[in-house]
């Protein structure tokens, strides 16, 4: 339950600030609403791509970091 209310919340704090933030640069309530649907729909588009990428980035990473400590084991073994 607070799970759902959490994420709730950021969803209307998201739509508030993409809301706000385009009816102050513009003065239009209609593109203030737009704003607001539009945005979070990118967001939940785009957060899958997101991810991946990092995935990819933390695997390159312990990859190298997993390199790196077997070249030091094999060093102190030799």
């Amino acid at each position: 339950m607070v799970t759902a209310a959490k994420t709730t919340s950021q969803i209307c704090l998201h739509m508030g600030v993409a809301f706000g933030l385009m009816y102050v640069m513009t003065g239009s309530v209609a593109i203030g609403g737009v704003a607001a649907v539009v945005e979070p729909i990118c967001n939940v588009a785009l957060l899958p791509l997101h991810d991946r990428i990092w995935a990819r980035i933390r695997a390159k990473v312990e990859a190298k970091q997993a390199g790196s400590v077997a070249a030091e084991a094999s060093i102190v073994a030799g």
